[in-house]
């Protein structure tokens, strides 16, 4: 079973800046908790023991706040002090990682994915890294993906002006660390979407498995609302 999850907590929150100026985005407070808690609560809920920071823009404030423990969840950080972009902090995060795979999230975001599913899928179907996908109405904002019969990912298209269903990265992954790390420079600076799974389509199994969970990404002011209003509800605790 998947132990240790990685969350990329470094990024700059540009978009937001306008309503949460002074923390990091997965600070965002929601209903006075910040956003992150949220998602802690949700991967202890699918027996997630191990968590693994990757922070830079204002790390001090999570580090203060979490310390080294959070609801019985072990918290490890790892510090981008250059900004290192998804796949760079993700990198950082996998050298610290104890595990053959991670789970892997985006701190800015929380997609309801069935993790025991998830893994499921990812060991039966053999694959070597699976990204959590989402059907959604508008695809346009996100960039679709499209999956053979087989479920491997074939292509990225890029995000359009004109809406339209399609399924999108939900921005959860597993990934084997052995290989990505093998595959990947350190220190260095790159996408995770563009400079790895997009080039390594043909090279590695890549695979995306669908799910229905409610899916929000905070990124945004309007989808800050929203989730003052959807989370008062919230089934993890």
């Amino acid at each position: 079973m998947l132990r240790t999850a990685i969350i990329l907590a470094g990024g700059f929150g540009t978009r937001l800046q306008s309503v949460v100026s002074d923390l990091p985005k997965p600070m965002a407070p929601i209903n006075q908790h910040p956003f992150l808690n949220y998602q802690l609560n949700y991967l202890k809920h699918y027996g997630i023991k191990n968590i693994i920071l990757s922070v830079g823009y204002l790390s001090d404030k999570i580090k203060e706040y979490y310390k080294s423990e959070y609801n019985g969840l072990q918290i490890k950080y790892v510090v981008e002090e250059i900004a290192l972009g998804t796949g760079g902090g993700i990198r950082l995060g996998m050298e610290s990682c104890k595990d053959d795979y991670a789970l892997v999230l985006n701190g800015d975001s929380l997609f309801d994915v069935d993790i025991h599913e998830f893994f499921r899928l990812h060991v039966n179907e053999l694959s070597q890294f699976s990204i959590a996908l989402r059907k959604v109405e508008n695809a346009s904002r996100y960039g679709a993906i499209e999956t053979d019969k087989n479920d491997r990912i074939i292509s990225f298209k890029e995000k359009v002006n004109v809406e339209s269903k399609g399924l999108i990265n939900g921005g959860v992954y597993i990934l084997n660390k052995e290989v990505y790390l093998k595959t990947n420079p350190s220190n260095t600076n790159f996408s995770i979407e563009k400079d790895f799974f997009e080039k390594q389509l043909n090279k590695l199994k890549i695979k995306g498995f669908e799910f229905n969970g409610y899916f929000i990404d905070i990124g945004v002011p309007e989808d800050y609302k929203k989730a003052q209003d959807d989370f008062k509800e919230f089934k993890y605790r």
